[in-house]
């Protein structure tokens, strides 16, 4: 005949379950303590990144689709075509893409300028004052931040 242990927690050679024990209550004390100062710290306002240096050179460029599937540069201010990318250039095209699909959800035109903004601290950003939405270059490597580093000092070119 087959016999069930007792109802009790404790059989015989394991001692009885006594709950939690002090570490892993000491942890659980310690990530809701830490959660709690996160929330209060996001809910003040407090933001870690660090602020963006001050404004060295500015840029107001237009990129357009032509035939052929080049992509040429317009300086905003004076109309002139001042580079043009043929070919593949997968960085340049996704960080358009980013920025044009915000407009495109939020039902902009697309004829607004982006700005290329380059810091004192060599820092550059391709921002799109429609939206807000920024790109920060230096984030994604020497090689991609400059292909955009070109377009600062490049002058006109026939369309």
């Amino acid at each position: 005949m087959n016999v069930l242990p007792p109802s009790s927690s404790s059989w015989p050679g394991r001692p009885a379950s006594k709950g939690l024990n002090k570490p892993m209550a000491w942890i659980g004390v310690f990530l809701l303590a830490l959660l709690v100062a996160v929330s209060l710290a996001r809910w003040s306002g407090f933001d870690p990144r660090t602020p963006d240096a001050a404004v060295q050179w500015q840029r107001d460029l237009q990129f357009k689709d032509v035939a052929g599937g080049d992509i040429v540069v317009v300086d905003h201010l004076t109309g002139q075509a001042v580079a043009q990318f043929s070919g593949e250039q997968g960085f340049l095209r996704s960080t358009l893409r980013a920025l044009a699909r915000e407009r495109h959800r939020e039902n902009m035109s697309s004829d607004a300028p982006f700005l290329l903004i380059g810091r004192t601290d060599g820092r550059m950003t391709l921002q799109d004052p429609s939206t807000g939405q920024r790109i920060d270059l230096e984030s994604f490597g020497p090689s991609n931040a400059a292909v955009f580093a070109s377009l600062r000092l490049a002058g006109p070119k026939a369309p």
